[in-house]
């Protein structure tokens, strides 16, 4: 038994990561799926080397909340507004469209009526991690494709937050889960409101007076990300849209671009953890068991909704290239579609079967590992495996 474990969890997360990661380069794949695989076979349904999957867990969710914020950072909250009246048609109806293929496939399997309803929701999703972690901090900057995708991505997490809000209904108490509504819905505004006064009256002036000193603004940054991330956990919102918030809030300013560049390794330290433990969560023992409805579910997901998203962006103005893109670039569920499964899983009564949670997860696996080869290939990446598609 090794003297820290916690160490030696990191040690060989981050040695694996970097072997496996050289042999997937050497294919030309991406490494996002190398860290999945890697958590299959090192976590607890593998090889056990690493056990201690809470902890994973709750680091890796730090790897999001940055990632939102230097998202954040990219946006002008003018144009961000614009963005979401164009595209809130495009989100809401494809949402309704992939549920209802999601509740058939569910009936076609003899699911039952709630369990068919979770799978439903789980295919309402686009990943947020996946989407904007292999989209180019120059698409951001210079393309209104990174705006169109974060639009339709912020869209969708809203609405997850409201299926999330809708199995507490189920589980608890129906007068004490509207109360959290109500809170929820209220605070919102509030939480925007408090970010933006607090950046122009105290973290501007602060970043404007030391803005020599780099350290004390990396410092600044992380406090002014984790705080507002960690308010919205208080008032009952995702940490990851605080974190966001945050980062809007500072995206007009001189300093957001050093900002962004500093933060960059921390946040893809933690991603490392994140990706890590979606594979390692999955018990391969229930594969054989959902392997068929969770290829229709992937095979439907990856061919329709770059279909449907290209159809619905041009729709409403987009030209022919930014649609097939975005629509490429969403193509796959989402890290909610694993949340919500979670939550129905453990809710009291539990609102579905292990089965069916393993299903949700084997399908989004099964998406994010083909989508990130799609998109790897075909467009510009962080992830570029040549020259002509390296855009960091």
């Amino acid at each position: 038994m090794p003297e820290n474990p916690i160490v030696f969890s990191i040690f060989l997360i981050f040695t694996g990561a970097a072997v496996l990661s050289t042999l997937v380069l050497y294919t030309r794949q991406s490494l996002l799926v190398a860290y999945i695989f890697l958590g299959m076979l090192l976590g607890p349904w593998g090889l056990k080397w690493v056990s201690d999957m809470r902890m994973i867990d709750h680091v890796g969710e730090v790897g999001i909340t940055f990632l939102l914020f230097l998202i954040g950072l990219h946006l002008d909250p003018r144009d961000l507004i614009h963005v979401l009246r164009k595209v809130m048609p495009v989100a809401c109806l494809s949402s309704l469209i992939f549920a209802g293929i999601g509740f058939s496939v569910g009936q076609l399997f003899n699911y039952t009526v709630p369990e068919s309803l979770i799978i439903g929701a789980a295919m309402m999703f686009s990943s947020t991690i996946i989407g904007l972690k292999l989209l180019p901090a120059t698409v951001l900057h210079e393309g209104h494709t990174g705006e169109v995708m974060i639009g339709v991505l912020l869209l969708q997490d809203i609405l997850a937050i409201l299926v999330l809000l809708f199995l507490h209904v189920y589980s608890d108490s129906a007068g004490v889960a509207w109360m959290h509504i109500a809170r929820v819905t209220l605070s919102l505004p509030l939480l925007i409101i408090l970010a933006f006064v607090c950046e122009r009256y105290i973290l501007s002036k602060l970043l404007e007076r030391f803005e020599s000193v780099q350290e004390y603004v990396f410092l600044l940054a992380i406090g002014w990300c984790l705080g507002i991330a960690q308010l919205a956990l208080f008032i009952g919102l995702p940490g990851e849209i605080g974190a966001f918030i945050a980062g809007v809030s500072i995206a007009t300013g001189p300093i957001a671009f050093f900002i962004a560049e500093s933060l960059k390794p921390v946040r893809d330290f933690f991603l490392v953890l994140f990706f890590f433990s979606i594979g390692a969560n999955f018990n391969m023992s229930y594969l054989p068991i959902v392997m068929v409805p969770a290829l229709l579910l992937g095979a439907l997901t990856l061919l329709m909704k770059p279909w449907l998203f290209r159809i619905l962006l041009r729709r409403v103005g987009e030209s022919a290239a930014v649609s097939k893109e975005v629509g490429i670039r969403l193509g796959q569920s989402s890290e909610f579609s694993l949340l919500v499964a979670y939550w129905a899983v453990t809710s009291t009564p539990a609102v579905i079967g292990y089965t069916t949670n393993y299903l949700i997860q084997a399908m989004t696996i099964l998406t994010f590992v083909v989508s990130c080869y799609w998109v790897v290939w075909q467009y510009p990446t962080p992830l570029g495996l040549s020259a002509r598609l390296k855009r960091d």
